[in-house]
């Protein structure tokens, strides 16, 4: 129980924030968790498909820095972030409730949160207490800048003449920072080269806050 607590107390605690800081027209709370459920399941189910069939048809020597960013950038970060992104675009983003630009944030966000809540009560039940410690200052965090990230793009698409651009641009940036944090964290055999993974996520951290106070400002209900 003590574990449980543990692995889900940072998800809920980053939802709380991102929830506060829709400032001026709050989400639906049952369909925020329609959202996280999505993501603690159907995403969590795409993602293993994707990467089954992956690792199939495309095995990889992990001994090679080509091939670990390969499995960082495509197998694990677009696997992971594509299957969030089609949740949020197919299910919240034609709601009418999704009815600012913050919204994409939001949603985005409780999809990622989802997502991350199934990751990490294996991932702590596996690794006990000092994973569950790490992960709440790395990966969750991680994990929810990625959310964001796409979410702002999936906000301004939602209102904007370049839906699809948008939405893609958001995939992106949420593949990118999810990859970047993989790679340096899977190439562990080159000496202090994990430190680029926390520069990517301070670099992350700084850009979801920023966009977090860039939809506050462009909220249509201030």
């Amino acid at each position: 129980m003590d574990l449980l607590l543990l692995a889900l107390a940072p998800i809920f605690a980053i939802i709380i924030y991102v929830y506060n800081k829709d400032k001026y027209e709050k989400e639906p709370k049952l369909f925020l968790f329609y959202n996280f459920l999505l993501g603690a399941f159907v995403s969590i189910l795409i993602t293993t498909i994707i990467s089954l069939a992956l690792n199939y048809f495309l095995p990889l020597d992990e001994s090679r820095i080509l091939h670990l960013f390969i499995k960082a950038f495509f197998v694990v970060a677009f696997t992971e972030e594509f299957s969030k992104y089609i949740i949020v675009r197919y299910y919240a983003q034609p709601n009418n409730v999704f009815n600012e630009p913050y919204d994409g944030i939001m949603y985005a966000v409780m999809v990622s949160m989802g997502f991350a809540a199934t990751e990490n009560i294996f991932y702590v039940a596996e690794g006990g207490i000092a994973s569950g410690v790490l992960r709440a200052f790395t990966a969750i965090p991680a994990h929810a800048c990625f959310g964001i990230l796409m979410g702002f793009f999936m906000g301004k698409a939602k209102f904007s003449n370049n839906r699809i651009q948008h939405n893609l641009l958001g995939l992106l940036f949420a593949v990118i920072f999810h990859g970047s944090y993989d790679f340096f964290l899977f190439i562990d055999f080159v000496p202090g080269i994990w430190i680029g993974a926390f520069i990517s996520l301070g670099v992350a951290i700084v850009l979801s806050r920023k966009a977090i106070k860039n939809h506050q400002e462009k909220s249509y209900f201030k």
